[in-house]
């Protein structure tokens, strides 16, 4: 799998896949706690969006799902991002790429 990244919010997002089901964020969510000890400050759930928070090496970030966009991670503060905020993120789709073979 090869992720996606992207500027489209005026920061850099990771884009996981851009076509699945909850089954996919779950599965993102479920790594991340897993295999990088992630656990997740905020949980916000709608119908058809998810928005989980989560602190990796001290930047905050989000694990975003929408039936439309599919499942990605972005800076929580969007475009008031950090420069180190958005190399986490370049940082952190580096480590999922490895595990999401």
């Amino acid at each position: 799998m090869n992720l996606t990244l992207r500027n489209d919010y005026g920061c850099t997002e990771a884009v996981i896949d851009e076509n699945c089901g909850f089954d996919k964020f779950y599965g993102v969510a479920g790594l991340l706690a897993d295999k990088l000890q992630v656990q997740f400050t905020n949980k916000i759930d709608d119908l058809d969006t998810s928005y989980w928070d989560f602190n990796y090496n001290g930047h905050k970030l989000t694990l975003h799902y929408n039936i439309y966009d599919g499942v990605s991670i972005l800076p929580v503060r969007l475009r008031r991002a950090a420069a180190k905020d958005n190399e986490a993120i370049k940082e952190l789709a580096g480590v999922l790429e490895d595990h999401l073979k």
